[in-house]
């Protein structure tokens, strides 16, 4: 298992250097997802599997459709359609593709090296538990998090809107 979580760092930590590096925001978002899917495996890795499922249901699943709705509010039009076909070269994939097979070969690796939880000592935890712990002594940071991301869904709608970016004569 050591293999496994020292794999999914450094596929981590090359993914998040791509990210900060990358000048394209498509591209950076791309090793982004990559490096939130790494992270996942290291949960998987040291044996908490629910946290490194939560990490791909909130985390990769949230950016991926917190993206889509930036695009949506941006509408660049046809010619950002066209630089984007310029930039998005097969040579572009390569990096995203090695990554993502590294971590898929990982992957393959820990379910057939333990088909069952009982050799890592894993326990299954279910939802109702999940529930408890967060509707429980969480309930205040659960309902601040809410409250924090309807503020910025209104805000994102306000500032997308196209009335707004018109002058007024």
């Amino acid at each position: 298992m050591e293999f496994a979580f020292y794999l999914a760092a450094g596929v981590a930590v090359a993914a998040t250097f791509r990210v900060i590096t990358s000048s394209n925001p498509v591209h950076a978002l791309l090793y982004l997802i990559i490096s939130l899917l790494a992270v996942a495996m290291t949960f998987f890795s040291l044996g908490a599997p629910f946290a490194g499922a939560l990490e791909i249901i909130v985390y990769a699943g949230a950016i991926m459709v917190l993206f889509v709705f930036v695009v949506m509010m941006l509408n660049l039009g046809h010619a950002a359609v066209e630089q984007e076909r310029k930039w998005l070269t097969p040579g572009i994939w390569a990096g995203p593709a090695i990554l993502s097979a590294l971590l898929l070969g990982q992957l393959l690796y820990v379910l057939f090296q333990s088909p069952s939880g009982a050799a890592l000592g894993l326990e299954t935890v279910d939802a109702k538990a999940v529930g408890i712990s967060l509707f429980g002594p969480y309930l205040l940071v659960v309902e601040l998090a809410s409250m924090l991301l309807l503020g910025a869904l209104v805000s994102a709608y306000h500032l997308g809107r196209h009335d707004a970016k018109e002058p007024t004569a």
